[in-house]
């Protein structure tokens, strides 16, 4: 593409020959000749004077800019895109219904949809227009698919469960495995069935390997816009808010509720029975265990106000020095009491 042609599809002020050709995008440090940059972390402003990237996108004029730039309102989103342009179109491995996958004869799935070999689309299953499905993937019993969803290879999808429009599904997610529901009696464990289902809405992301466990009764919902990164753990009768982000390794126990536009760092764990407020932010590795106020940003095991944690860790370094200087006040108030009979 040239960079006037990128800079129309950005809607960005081109600073530079309109004809440059650009034959894909590259990171500041290591594009070369050819392709196209950007820069939207100041860390990053150290290699402005050497990348020998062709052209940059940024969001301000600077003056170590030596090379043809693109001015955007927001440089980091517009690299996005420029991703998006230089993307090769995807999903073109097969087209149609392979042969080799099995389709159930009461599924309902729309004219565009595309089904690799191996796949499973059990009875009552219905799929909407433009889904690509890869192979290895298990839809069973009345699953619902929606529209422009991607279900990587072996995706699973249990029965009754509900997907949106727009889903991404990656490698080995397991949505609707049952919750983790057992009654004990004496030194038994008896299973409690778990009759729900879970409901994923529109334009959700979920990471490879991740689990979304049914409901006992009702609907484990996760709502429209989250982002789930790789290996999350979502239990029975949760409820996340829209535009939630959760990264990876994090795990929700059954019947808390997340609110909208939370995140929720690397390893974060969450106790059951809990309400997450909007808006909240917990920081990696963080032990959840009373209800977070909104907006509030919690950090530590457990999770507690971070910047009294802060201060916590900072007191922690001292400890050995507090410790030594407690003993000698000690043995100074044991001298005085002695020297006043």
């Amino acid at each position: 593409m040239t960079l006037k042609e990128i800079a129309d599809a950005l809607h960005g002020e081109l600073h530079g020959p309109e004809d440059i050709e650009i034959s894909g995008p590259g990171k500041i440090e290591e594009a070369h000749p050819g392709q196209i940059t950007f820069l939207a972390n100041p860390k990053y402003k150290r290699y402005l004077g050497e990348t020998k990237a062709s052209a940059i996108v940024v969001d301000q004029k600077l003056p170590e800019i030596k090379i043809p730039f693109i001015l955007v309102p927001n440089a980091y989103l517009a690299f996005m895109q420029v991703l998006k342009l230089f993307t090769p179109k995807q999903h073109d491995y097969f087209d149609g219904i392979s042969d080799q996958a099995f389709v159930h004869p009461t599924a309902r799935i729309a004219d565009s949809v595309k089904i690799g070999p191996f796949a499973y689309i059990g009875p009552d299953v219905q799929i909407g227009a433009n889904t690509v499905i890869y192979p290895g993937v298990v839809l069973l019993k009345n699953v619902r698919v929606g529209q422009d969803c991607v279900l990587y290879p072996n995706v699973s999808v249990r029965e009754e469960c509900v997907i949106g429009n727009r889903v991404i599904l990656h490698n080995g997610v397991v949505v609707g495995s049952d919750g983790f529901g057992f009654a004990p009696a004496g030194d038994i464990y008896y299973k409690i069935p778990q009759i729900g289902n879970v409901i994923i809405e529109d334009d959700v992301e979920i990471g490879a390997n991740s689990t979304i466990d049914r409901a006992t009764t009702g609907s484990t919902v996760v709502g429209k816009g989250c982002k789930l990164d790789n290996m999350v753990q979502v239990a029975h009768n949760v409820k996340v808010g829209e535009n939630t982000v959760i990264a990876a390794q994090s795990g929700i126990a059954g019947s808390t509720e997340v609110g909208k536009n939370v995140t929720m760092g690397g390893q974060v764990g969450v106790a059951g029975h809990l309400k997450v407020n909007d808006r909240a932010i917990i920081a990696a590795k963080t032990g959840v265990s009373k209800n977070v106020p909104e907006g509030s940003v919690l950090f530590g095991i457990p999770g507690i106000p971070i910047q009294k944690q802060k201060r916590i860790q900072v007191s922690m370094r001292h400890l050995p020095e507090i410790l030594e200087r407690i003993r000698e006040l000690e043995k100074e108030i044991k001298e005085l009491k002695e020297k006043m009979g």
